[in-house]
């Protein structure tokens, strides 16, 4: 099953790349085909998996000898952190591969890339062998950088060389780690073996470095996070965050922000913290003052935006900072909080950019005041009533409206965090009400008043457009009602790994 899911999707990406040029509605319907029976598989997954099981699902663990001479595996499993991220994956490149139909630049090379970023994604959720896990962290990066750097917008070259560098450079401290790491565990069969390595054995450890004696737990544990906290990304490691989001085709931006972003946190929770329990507990204030950080930073950034991709752009690394704070708490309640924030954005942020994505097919420019002071739209609330109802429940799910998937996932947060920073937890509020500030701000300006000229020109969405909005608009409003099919999931899972942290 797993293997299916891995590796279907470069299989469909081979098969494209044989299809005769010209051929591009073929390989539209292969693209869609593949990733649907993906999605499916995924679902027979998670019907499968048991919730009451804490570790890794024996029925799904796969393990094959690769480089024998040093220890390497084909490990790969499932748990109840990775199966999360693997349904979010599954559905978000489906609706992806519809939402990008309107793609007519090297369309072959387009959907193929795709494909082979599904494939990557889930190699990241899905080893349990660290040098599996960093080859496919690595080669994630090639189809990225060719996703923006030939489909992206006027600045695509800058845009995809800067991720490429900022992501580069937080690989080289995570390699640093894992050779660190393969030797001081003997170099025998369990050196990469992630589950074997953790549990906290390396804290008592000390490393000769520059002529001083540090704790080699909390040097490798620094390097990691700063691997892990370019890709969520975490103030200061953000800066490139904003231009690939602007930069980026529609669909990018959907699994840049969606699913590429959890991959950070998803590393603190799989390698980070439960290798370096004893460091994760030592750094879980100054994790939590950067959440703060992130929150707030990330907040003001998108109220200055004139621009509304880049507006929702920051307001991901405003998120992403509650994802942090849960993280830091350490306590179950934040810990799921957490883990249930990543899908629920992953689903409402990909409902914005998407609708950005429709708006901008028919406008050509993202502009909520244009550089000159004029509106950049106006009344669309009249002329687009449909696209305005689905944007409405995208933005208050990004919000955090009690009813709506972001609220239950940012309370858990506050009821994790609230007993250890309570201090932290007051000012994480007024995160809460400058995001409903510039989402309001921006919803005045777009949506009410006069239609302007420009937009009396707009059609409504059509049926392609409903059909890929519509599972996104079901799953922020049942999981924002009663997300307990996906709490069940994650909670042995969870608080296993919260067990573990509260031993140091």
């Amino acid at each position: 099953m797993l293997n299916w899911i891995l590796w279907l999707p470069l299989l469909g990406a081979v098969l494209i790349l044989l299809i005769p040029k010209g051929k591009d509605d073929l390989v539209r319907y292969l693209s869609l085909a593949t990733t649907s029976v993906v999605l499916f598989l995924s679902g027979i997954l998670y019907l499968n998996f048991d919730n009451s099981v804490a570790g890794m699902q024996t029925k799904f663990n796969i393990v094959v000898p690769w480089i024998e001479q040093f220890h390497i595996y084909y490990r790969i499993g499932v748990d109840g952190i990775s199966l999360p991220m693997v349904l979010l994956t599954s559905l978000l490149l489906f609706l992806c591969i519809l939402s990008s139909w309107t793609i007519k630049k090297q369309v072959k090379a387009y959907f193929a890339l795709l494909l082979m970023l599904q494939c990557t994604v889930y190699g990241v959720f899905l080893s349990l062998d660290f040098f599996l896990f960093y080859l496919f962290w690595e080669i994630m990066l090639l189809p990225m950088f060719f996703l923006i750097g030939i489909w992206g917008g006027e600045n695509k070259e800058y845009a995809a060389v800067k991720f490429f560098l900022y992501t580069f450079f937080g690989s080289i401290l995570m390699l640093v780690g894992m050779v660190a790491l393969y030797y001081v565990s003997g170099q025998d069969a369990n050196s990469f073996n992630i589950l074997a390595l953790s549990s906290g054995k390396w804290g008592h450890l000390d490393l000769s470095l520059f002529g001083y004696s540090l704790s080699f737990s909390k040097v490798f544990f620094v390097f990691m996070f700063i691997g892990f906290a370019i890709k969520v990304p975490v103030f200061p490691f953000h800066t490139w965050l904003p231009h690939a989001h602007v930069q980026a085709p529609t669909a990018i931006s959907v699994i840049l922000a969606g699913v590429l972003l959890k991959m950070g946190t998803y590393g603190f929770l799989r390698i980070a913290y439960p290798i370096f329990p004893e460091s994760a507990v030592y750094f879980s204030d100054a994790i939590a003052w950067l959440g703060l950080v992130n929150i707030i930073y990330g907040a003001l950034c998108a109220m200055a935006q004139s621009d509304v991709k880049k507006l929702v752009a920051y307001s991901s690394v405003s998120h992403m900072g509650f994802v942090m704070l849960g993280l830091a708490a350490m306590t179950s309640q934040g810990m799921n909080g957490a883990v249930l924030q990543m899908f629920n954005h992953g689903t409402s942020t990909a409902m914005m950019f998407l609708l950005i994505g429709i708006l901008y097919e028919r406008s050509h420019h993202r502009w909520i005041v244009r550089p000159d002071g004029q509106k950049g739209f106006g009344g669309l609330y009249t002329q687009l009533p449909k696209y305005s109802i689905i944007f409405i429940i995208a933005m208050f799910a990004s919000m955090g409206l009690p009813g709506l998937s972001g609220f239950i996932s940012e309370a858990l947060i506050f009821l994790g965090v609230y007993m250890k920073y309570p201090t932290i937890t007051v000012l994480a509020l007024f995160g809460l009400l400058i995001g409903a500030a510039y989402l309001l701000w921006m919803f005045k300006r777009m949506f009410f008043g006069e239609v302007i000229d420009e937009c009396k020109e707009y059609s409504d969405v059509n049926i392609r457009e409903i059909a890929y909005m519509t599972p996104l608009c079901l799953a922020v409003i049942v999981f924002g009602i009663y997300p307990t099919p996906i709490l069940n999931i994650m909670k042995a899972s969870v608080n296993n790994l919260v067990v573990l942290l509260s031993k140091f």
